[in-house]
């Protein structure tokens, strides 16, 4: 172990409580207390566009404090389960959920960057084990660490902050530019903000006068196993598991670059992509494939408007089916789209693309960021690399301690 290093457990370092447990008929729309959820963590951070508020007396030991560390200790996701995010001062007041835990103690800056680690992940899928979805109280406590003498502990936790700093600033930046790309898409896709001094009127165009479904099948000597894809919210047409590939692929279908395909069953909760690829795909043959008329529809422009909440609204509010929504290509065909000529639909998709290719790099530079602080938490963490100290900090430390 290095010189002056303990290990040591959460338990003996701090309190760790577990949150408060309130009913449907305590929620309020506004005016009640700020309930903190897993939902309220993202990227390590606090966010509130998904804020619960509730009327009930909350307990103080529900109450969070500004430096506290709030955790995620069960979901039905367990990749969230350990999700951890500092309390800032917006946060400071407000209760947190029954399925949340919060640690307190002298030393959060340092533990902070500890549940940040591979080491925390690997003891929390130890505590849930295989079907276990959540950690308790005392798994929090015993779960162990290495920790520096503190003058070593404060200029870790300095250095690091300098990376979580930068990414704050990051991660506004995306937010708003995401805020920005919304709302060039509300004005441009909707005729409230025109390129150009265009002037002509937009047409009602029903989506399947300018699309046409595709059925193509794979066949028994087309393309192999690695063309299979899925279709998801996130990422769109990606690589589909292989344990999910049928064995016979014969009939699946093939999706040109460029043309389009959603599960019917998911598509309400926006499971439909573009092929950005530059070569055919296959998909299930439960999909439905379907592409943009070289006439009549630009596919980014189409690209852009599924990503409205114009078109979420048409897509939850039809479809067939009693037990489980469905919509198929007939479905889809009837939407009506806010549609100008062909050469504005290219400008206004040029200029949506240009702002998420901006957002793109944003998130890149994100990335980057952060596998560059996972790195220097590696090595200052474990000891491996040490930082030096002011003198006069270790010597106030020592006298201290004596």
């Amino acid at each position: 172990m290095r010189d002056g290093w303990s290990n040591r457990c959460l338990g003996d370092l701090g309190e760790c409580k577990i949150g408060l447990t309130y009913s449907p008929d305590d929620v309020v729309e506004s005016g009640g207390t700020l309930v903190l959820r897993s939902s309220n963590i993202r990227d390590g951070r606090l966010a509130y566009d998904d804020n619960v508020y509730v009327s009930c007396k909350v307990p103080n030991g529900a109450i969070v404090r500004e430096g506290d560390i709030l955790i995620c200790v069960r979901n039905g996701s367990r990749a969230l389960i350990g999700k951890a995010a500092r309390i800032d001062a917006q946060a400071d007041g407000s209760a947190f959920g029954a399925f949340m835990a919060v640690f307190r103690s002298q030393m959060n800056d340092y533990v902070f960057q500890l549940l940040n680690t591979e080491q925390f992940v690997r003891q929390v899928h130890r505590s849930l084990g295989a079907t276990i979805n959540q950690i308790t109280n005392a798994d929090l406590k015993s779960y162990r660490f290495l920790f520096p003498p503190v003058p070593e502990q404060r200029r870790i936790s300095e250095l690091l902050r300098t990376w979580d700093t930068a990414l704050d600033r990051l991660c506004a930046l995306r937010a708003a530019k995401e805020q920005r790309l919304v709302g060039l898409r509300a004005a441009l896709l909707f005729g409230e903000l025109r390129l150009n001094g265009q002037r002509r009127n937009w047409a009602p165009t029903r989506l399947g006068a300018v699309t046409h479904e595709l059925t193509k099948r794979n066949g028994a000597k087309g393309l192999g196993r690695d063309f299979v894809m899925g279709v998801t919210k996130a990422e769109g047409v990606v690589p589909m598991r292989e344990q999910t590939i049928a064995g016979d692929i014969s009939r699946y279908k093939r999706l040109p670059p460029r043309a389009f395909a959603y599960n019917p069953m998911r598509i309400n909760v926006g499971s439909i992509a573009m092929n950005e690829r530059e070569d055919a795909v296959l998909v299930s043959p439960d999909y439905v494939v379907f592409a943009c008329n070289a006439d009549g529809l630009d596919p980014d422009y189409l690209d852009h408007l599924r990503k409205t909440s114009w078109w979420a609204h048409y897509i939850n509010s039809g479809g067939s089916g009693s037990v489980r929504q469905r919509t198929y290509y007939d479905d889809l065909a009837a939407l009506k789209l806010p549609l100008p000529e062909l050469d504005e639909q290219k400008a206004i998709a040029a200029v949506l693309n240009t702002a998420r290719a901006d957002l793109a790099a944003t998130e890149r530079e994100i990335e980057a960021v952060t596998l560059q602080k996972r790195g220097l938490m590696q090595k200052l963490l474990t000891g491996e690399w040490r930082v030096p100290l002011d003198p006069s900090a270790a010597t106030e430390e020592t006298e201290h301690a004596g």
